[in-house]
């Protein structure tokens, strides 16, 4: 009987080796290579891509996190030379943490393509495997999921290849790279359970550009710097991006940064793409991770684009690997750093007296009669390339400051804004019993509101508010959020009503906008009157207001309603801001 055992547990040996060595021997050849560079895989192809791999290598490891629009889970892939990888623990190794996100946009399938390469190279490569033992490679293969399932050849209009591709919106027509701090699609949440569950010191979103001819296939764009500010700020600008131009350009590459030019030529040059967080990079840096999208060139080979994506991405690893120590030392003194300088900059423009300058590679271009319409067109020649000086207008300047508070609370009820809080990762606690607390209290003075949708909402911008001190009255289970916590950056850009992406600006609050109470006019006249008699005070600035301004004088429905808002008969919550600063 134990002879029989030895042999049963060295038939199963033997199996389980054959086994490994034809999982090993698999074709892990990319529908990309097969098709000469011209085609891109479906998305079922792609997951079992990833299935086979994680199947065939122990260092490769495939997740199924949360749920998007379309009904399928969002995957996660993860390289760890130690082997099978603990979720759990992924956000407190002590390991490099590398994030990169693909098919956000499904027809910009570049980086769908040039993730495969990577994790499939590196993997099968014992030297690459030694070069990034420190590492943790962490891809989305395809975010988008509902617009890779919606296959076309036809809806990138401009863009020269692959044959098939995805499309723009998602399974509910969201653009996804709209929605990550307003968290409308179900995809949204499962990248921030991702997102917080991989906590990367570099995270990488994969695109191709719309909009001016040039001679680059490839185009960065960082994170704004000053946006992100302080140390982080000045390391994402003076060494981050510097490396990964030297990088590519030692591998023949050349990068520019993001042309931002619609409808006209780069020769005068651009700002910089201003990343607010409903953008990926806008978000992820809220926790101080540092942000890099690509955007390859729609008009160039597809081959060409993939590779240099490719090229990219190992250059993007190495400068992490080179730079551990200083990256983990930034992330961890951030919040400390920015308690310190007491003001937060919530909204920033361009700074046109300070640009920096390059050597930019472009084609001649000239407008010409068009051979369509009764207009004119854009027309670049190429055959007439050129290597000129241009402006790259990439300082901004804070328009907007606020001082930072202990803590915000937020009154029960608003359960959306609660919701996202806990996505987030945010700590907070409930007040305990009815508590009167002195805080500082917002009122929405004047905002202005776009007339056309934007991604399922009407958004508020030009937001101003009034502030004072008083005493609320806060009942049991109000939400106090401290601001001392990792999530300091997404606290205050979602709670201060002036923020670009504000929960207010994207009309979480729009309720607060509307009175829900009135009066009758002929039966208010005789209170108001006896109101006045009574508040000598409020009928000086009555009568002052008389006289100063000629439309309020003639106007007798904007007086008695003037009187109305300083009688107690005003509701409170109209315009009040639901969200308290506590000093």
């Amino acid at each position: 009987m134990k002879r029989l055992l030895q042999y049963f547990l060295i038939f199963i040996l033997i199996v389980s080796c054959q086994q490994e060595k034809k999982e090993a021997e698999k074709d892990f050849t990319t529908l990309f290579e097969k098709s000469g560079g011209t085609e891109t895989p479906e998305y079922e192809a792609v997951i079992s891509y990833y299935k086979d791999l994680a199947n065939s290598f122990s260092e490769i490891s495939l997740f199924e996190i949360g749920e998007t629009d379309s009904g399928k889970p969002l995957h996660l892939v993860v390289f760890n030379t130690d082997g099978k990888t603990d979720l759990n623990k992924i956000k407190t190794s002590s390991k490099n943490r590398v994030l990169i996100n693909n098919g956000i946009h499904p027809g910009e399938s570049d980086g769908i393509d040039a993730s495969m390469l990577l994790l499939r190279d590196i993997v099968k490569n014992d030297s690459l495997k030694t070069k990034y033992k420190n590492s943790l490679i962490c891809v989305i293969p395809v975010y988008n999921i509902g617009g890779a399932l919606n296959r076309n050849s036809h809806t990138r209009a401009n863009q020269q290849g692959p044959k098939e591709y995805g499309f723009r919106g998602n399974a509910r027509n969201f653009d996804l790279n709209r929605d990550f701090i307003k968290q409308d699609t179900k995809n949204a949440v499962a990248f921030a359970e991702i997102f917080h569950a991989v906590n990367p010191d570099v995270f990488v979103d994969n695109h191709v550009s719309n909009g001016a001819d040039y001679q680059y296939a490839i185009t960065h764009l960082y994170t704004q710097h000053n946006k992100l500010g302080g140390k982080l700020g000045a390391f994402l600008e003076e060494e981050m991006r510097p490396d990964l131009e030297n990088s590519l350009n030692k591998k023949g590459i050349d990068i520019t940064p993001y042309v931002n030019v619609w409808g006209t030529t780069p020769e005068k040059g651009w700002s910089q793409f201003f990343d607010s967080p409903r953008y990926s990079t806008g978000y992820t840096t809220l926790f101080n991770t540092f942000g890099l999208m690509v955007e390859t060139h729609m008009l160039k080979p597809y081959k060409t684009r993939v590779e240099q994506t490719y090229e990219l991405l190992f250059s993007t690893l190495d400068f992490t690997e080179n730079q551990s120590v200083k990256i983990k030392e930034l992330r961890k003194n951030v919040v400390q750093e920015l308690i310190d300088k007491k003001t937060y900059p919530i909204t920033f423009k361009v700074d046109k007296e300070n640009p920096s300058t390059f050597s930019f590679k472009g084609y001649e271009g000239e407008i010409i009669d068009s051979k369509v319409t009764t207009g004119k067109r854009l027309f670049y020649d190429k055959t007439k390339p050129f290597k000129k000086e241009v402006n790259y207008f990439n300082n901004y300047v804070a328009t907007k400051k606020v001082t930072i508070p202990k803590a915000y609370i937020l009154q029960q009820g608003w359960h959306k804004i609660i919701d996202r809080l806990e996505n987030n990762n945010i700590e907070f606690t409930r007040i305990k019993k009815d508590t009167v607390i002195t805080v500082e209290v917002n009122h929405i003075a004047d905002y202005k509101t776009r007339k056309s949708a934007y991604e399922g909402h009407y958004l508020h911008y030009n937001t101003s508010v009034t502030k004072s001190k008083e005493e609320i009255h806060f009942k049991k289970g109000a939400i106090y959020i401290p601001t001392n916590q990792n999530g300091i950056r997404y606290i205050i850009e979602t709670l201060e009503a002036e923020a670009v992406d504000s929960f207010y600006n994207w009309n979480f609050f729009d309720t607060i906008l509307q009175q829900k109470e009135g009066y009758s006019p002929y039966v208010f006249e005789d209170v108001a009157e006896q109101f006045l008699k009574e508040n000598p005070a409020i009928k000086l600035a009555y009568e002052e207001k008389l006289k100063s301004n000629v439309d309020f004088a003639k106007n007798s429905r904007a007086q008695l309603y003037w009187i109305y808002k300083q009688t107690p008969h005003y509701e409170k919550a109209h315009l009040r801001m639901p969200v308290f600063k506590v000093y």
